[in-house]
């Protein structure tokens, strides 16, 4: 009988522990605290966004490790590089696809790195198409060919192979072309610096910026007229559309669409300041370097520090500030002197 009585105090005990109120139950609570408030400061942390880099000490380092030198299109080759490689080792590394804390929380720095991401693929696909080849009819660089697709893999992918994965062996392809262009050997590797290649990338940026521009003012819900065929009396279009229409963009996608813009401007500004190098002379001979200058200028306002806690989504003319609007006037500016520099360097 006092053998029963035992194991029942002892099961009693046990249950007790257990319960709320019980001391296993208070550690197991506390524990949880913990995890989670040192989750909230890593993913803080996380989502700080890198600082730029420069792109001449960037193309300078890899070409040391490289064995080469600097060359036409190694700035504009090494600011990929230097923005892939960043995307990749920075402060939690790629967080656009993870699934576990803190990464899944954090919503800021995946939206940025999707930014950054897209203007990567669109560079890589310059190279591959435009920079790296004389005419239409000569062949792709056999490293860019392997790059581009990677670039392009889907970035959500968690495993199997993970998104990471692709764009470090796309790097390692991109590196490849880097050390081959000053390689006096390897003539097969060329990078083209003329005014229409230039032109037809920034064509690409322009309507990326146009994009994120309008997606940036619809944070503020405007019916706006349908100019979709305006300017050509026989165009036409699969569906008919209204006459006017509502375009906001949705209350909790305004920060998602604010960091992708931050995101694109920083990968911007390394990538136009390679090609301010690159292009020197083409830039000299249109009196284009200034306007390139200023739309670098444009972009870097988009990197000033948010003081505000959150992405606030005041009126135009209200009380609050709405920080879509302020990032939409830089990407506007940046796109409109874009436009003006296409239109020098398309002058004979």
């Amino acid at each position: 009988m006092n053998d029963m009585n035992s194991m029942r105090r002892d099961w009693r005990e046990k249950l007790d522990d257990l319960l709320p109120g019980g001391r296993l139950f208070s550690l197991v609570l506390t524990a949880l605290g913990i995890y989670l408030l040192v989750c909230v400061l890593v993913g803080l942390y996380w989502s700080l966004a890198p600082a730029p880099f420069d792109v001449r000490e960037r193309a300078a380092a890899y070409a040391a490790e490289g064995g080469g030198e600097v060359v036409t299109g190694s700035l504009t080759t090494a600011a990929l590089m230097g923005v892939m490689d960043t995307l990749l080792t920075k402060p939690g590394g790629y967080t656009h696809n993870d699934l576990f804390p803190p990464g899944v929380w954090v919503d800021n720095m995946p939206n940025w790195e999707y930014g950054v991401l897209i203007q990567s693929r669109d560079l890589a696909r310059a190279l591959r198409e435009n920079f790296s080849r004389s005419q239409s009819q000569s062949t792709e660089d056999v490293d860019l060919v392997m790059a581009e697709p990677r670039f392009n893999f889907d970035s959500d992918s968690w495993a199997l192979p993970a998104s990471e994965s692709e764009y470090r062996d796309g790097l390692k392809y991109v590196r490849q072309y880097f050390n081959r262009l000053s390689d006096q050997q390897s003539a097969d590797a060329q990078f083209y610096a003329r005014a229409d290649n230039l032109r037809i990338w920034l064509t690409t940026v322009n309507t990326r910026l146009g994009s994120l521009s309008q997606r940036l003012s619809a944070s503020v819900g405007k019916r706006r007229i349908n100019t979709d065929l305006a300017g050509e009396e026989n165009a036409s279009q699969s569906t008919s559309a209204p006459q006017e229409l509502d375009v906001t963009t949705p209350w909790l996608e305004i920060d998602d669409v604010f960091y992708e813009a931050r995101g694109t401007a920083w990968a911007l500004i390394q990538f136009l300041e390679a090609a301010e190098i690159d292009f020197a002379e083409v830039l000299r001979k249109k009196n284009a370097r200034v306007s390139l200058q200023q739309i670098i200028r444009e972009l870097e306002g988009t990197q000033e520090t948010v003081w505000s806690p959150m992405i606030l989504n005041g009126s135009g003319f209200g009380l609050l500030a709405n920080h879509s609007l302020v990032m939409a006037s830089y990407i506007s500016r940046a796109n409109a002197a874009i436009i003006d520099l296409r239109d020098l360097l398309s002058q004979g």
